[in-house]
């Protein structure tokens, strides 16, 4: 999941964690903006294709 994370998102991946059906993303601070993409945009499609839901925070 991470390589294909990493793909979609096109930012550097630090840490995932798993909490229930809910996938936490963190990136580097200046990253954010590019891997939740213009609108949400971004996440929204990594959402749809691993069937899961994304939350990115930065670190």
């Amino acid at each position: 999941m991470r390589e294909e994370l990493k793909r979609m998102l096109k930012v550097d991946i630090l840490e995932i964690e798993y909490e229930g059906d809910k996938v936490i993303v963190y990136v580097p601070k200046d990253q954010v903006k590019m891997a939740v993409g213009s609108g949400g945009s971004a996440v929204r499609a990594a959402e749809l294709v691993l069937g899961k839901k994304i939350e990115i925070r930065g670190r």
